[in-house]
């Protein structure tokens, strides 16, 4: 109960770091925006590429397989150097990615759109690895979690500004996904001459959203250039490798918040990804499903607000594990009913999944040195590569039609369940610990 009332008359965020905390705040809204404009993309492709689910979740594979790729090296480079310069080559990277969607329409060719999400997402693997131990900083120690929770509030805003475009620009003007009057897609159907040239249009459409993007971000590299930003934390120390190897194994707390991260990643890509397939098995148009993903989002962002906000009076830990078993019932719920409250189910989860990312990921470093910060906040980041297995299994699984009595679509939601379970125990792991102390 200390920890808590502490927690209550420290400052979330001090003045002095106030212009600091803004700028990195915005670049939480910067990789909601490409996670969710991403995620619909795979159903798009789907279509316009004429391809499985399963290899329409390699968009998945590329953009969550740059975290693993680059999260290691992206913590080494801040250990040698500072917060700030890993921004900006985060920055720098995010905007070449998304520029090189330019060739990739040109040459209609679904390998380059992936090499270029795996691209940009070496950027995001830079700013995520940044930015998460930078607001942490931010601070005293007892609201880091807080202060956390809050930043990572406008990851969701940045999320449904994606979701906004992909549902309001990308997908109601993609012409291979036009119906005819029974709700069936007629672009398989049409010549190869009129196939080729509704591809051309339908990849500009893609393309035009990631290009704005890329140059929003090159204004926030100019504006993080030429702002001063405090050297907290251990940014820059040089520290032993093995011996921070060494202290983040024999943490268990920390060893179990990396698992629970990675089942939690995989779980929310999984659960957004494939809204729009699970729709689309009850008769719902792709731009239609689109909108539940926006009320989940609006969900999603509610339940971080709400979370946060409870935070005052409530051990993270012990939320995390509430919202764990809630959203695994609401996932099952999404499993077992075959219907449009099927569909219900599955977008309630995103009120549940809310607080976890930054509820795991401040926990998990919360009893970490100050001098592992940057490496340990780099396997947490690495997690993410949770999105990038998951769900090409998930496609897999919807690609079979049919599992039993159940769409395959409904039974591959079985993957999240199991996730959720994982972060429910993490979180009751992490309040155990915290009583015995």
């Amino acid at each position: 109960m200390k920890d808590i009332v502490t927690a209550e008359k420290q400052p979330v965020v001090p003045r002095r770091y106030l212009l600091t905390f803004i700028l990195i705040t915005a670049l939480f809204a910067l990789w909601g925006f490409a996670n969710d404009i991403t995620n619909p993309m795979v159903a798009a492709f789907q279509t316009v590429m004429e391809i499985s689910a399963s290899k329409a979740s390699l968009v998945q594979f590329a953009f969550y397989g740059g975290y693993a790729t680059m999260a290691i090296p992206a913590a080494l480079f801040i250990r040698r150097y500072s917060y700030k310069s890993g921004i900006l080559l985060g920055l720098a990277l995010y905007a070449v990615g998304a520029l090189l969607f330019i060739p990739a329409a040109n040459m209609q060719e679904f390998g380059f759109f992936c090499v270029s999400l795996y691209v940009l997402t070496f950027g995001l693997a830079f700013l995520e690895t940044t930015a998460n131990p930078f607001i942490l900083s931010l601070g005293s120690k007892e609201t880091a979690t807080r202060r956390l929770n809050f930043a990572q509030t406008f990851n969701p805003i940045g999320s449904l500004c994606g979701m906004a475009v992909a549902s309001l620009i990308v997908l109601p003007n993609l012409w291979s996904d036009v119906r005819d009057a029974s709700g069936q897609m007629i672009f398989s159907t049409l010549p190869e001459s009129e196939r080729a040239a509704i591809r051309v249009h339908d990849l500009a459409v893609i393309r035009d959203p990631y290009v704005v993007i890329g140059l929003v971000v090159l204004v926030m590299f100019v504006l993080i250039a030429i702002a001063k930003m405090p050297r907290t934390g251990q940014a820059g120390e040089k520290v032993s490798g093995g011996e921070t190897m060494r202290r983040l194994w024999h943490n268990s707390e920390y060893r179990f918040g990396v698992v629970a991260q990675v089942f939690y990643v995989a779980a929310q890509i999984m659960v957004w990804t494939f809204i729009i397939q699970y729709a689309d098995n009850l008769g719902i148009d792709k731009a239609t499903a689109q909108t539940y993903n926006i009320v989940a989002m609006c969900l999603f962002l509610s339940g971080r607000f709400i979370g946060t906000w409870l935070m005052k009076y409530v051990r993270p830990s012990r939320m995390l594990t509430v919202f764990g078993i809630a959203a695994a019932l609401c996932t099952s719920g999404a499993v077992l009913i075959n219907g449009i409250a099927g569909l219900y189910c599955l977008v309630g989860i995103s009120m549940f999944m809310s607080i976890m990312f930054p509820s795991i990921y401040g926990i998990a470093l919360e009893r970490v040195d100050e001098r592992d910060t940057s490496l340990g906040a780099a396997f947490l980041v690495m997690a993410i590569v949770g999105g990038a297995l998951m769900p090409p299994l998930q496609g897999m699984v919807i690609d079979c039609g049919t599992i039993g009595w159940l769409p395959a679509v409904n039974v591959s939601y079985c993957l999240p369940l199991i996730c959720f379970i994982v972060v429910a125990l993490y979180g009751r792991y992490a309040t155990k610990l915290k009583r015995q102390e």
